[in-house]
């Protein structure tokens, strides 16, 4: 049971590197201070809640899937798109049930069930947590956008090039059509 604790103990430290690394495509996008991979995944997290229920799936799953789509780059960390043409990361099943090695059995079959299915893109919530991704993607490059951030596009295309399901395609067509300051002006207005 201790090397058990220890080796949960582990990767629970090694998943808070999520925290302070950052997503290296925005870095590309010339953005100095990215936000980090724990960052991207809080709010895809709560996206993929949001596209599922109204997509007549299950948020928490699609929401307990987005927690870890990224988890692998603690490893491997964030590769960008253009490094992907020319690095050949393992699979992310592969990292994760490395990841998972020596942890409680109960948790690794949890976490290595969460990243398969995440990765088959099968059932309704990993098609919904795939599209939170991507919409995710798309909101931090308008953020970014508006903060001065002009060479995004890219990002904003692909990631809208990328959605599967109509909930995703029309909250991101509502994104693009407004500011990412326009609620607050609501809530200011009493609307």
């Amino acid at each position: 049971m201790a090397d058990d604790l220890a080796g949960l103990t582990g990767l629970l430290y090694e998943i808070g590197l999520l925290k302070r690394y950052k997503r290296t495509g925005w870095l590309v996008a010339g953005v100095h201070d990215p936000e980090s991979i724990a960052d991207h995944s809080f709010r895809t997290a709560i996206i993929a809640s949001v596209i599922a229920a109204l997509e007549g799936g299950n948020p928490e799953r699609a929401a307990f899937m987005s927690l870890f789509h990224d988890t692998q780059e603690t490893r491997i960390t964030d590769i960008p798109y253009i490094g992907k043409r020319y690095l050949k990361a393992a699979p992310n099943e592969e990292v994760t049930a490395d990841q998972v090695r020596g942890v409680p059995e109960p948790v690794a079959d949890m976490v290595r069930d969460a990243v398969g299915e995440y990765e088959e893109k099968v059932s309704l919530e990993a098609v919904c947590a795939r599209d939170a991704d991507k919409l995710e993607c798309l909101l931090q490059a308008v953020e970014y956008r508006e903060q001065g951030h002009q060479s995004v596009q890219p990002w904003i295309d692909s990631s809208l090039a990328a959605l599967k399901t109509a909930t995703g395609k029309r909250l991101a067509e509502e994104a693009l059509r407004t500011g990412t300051l326009e609620w607050m002006t609501r809530v200011l207005n009493g609307d």
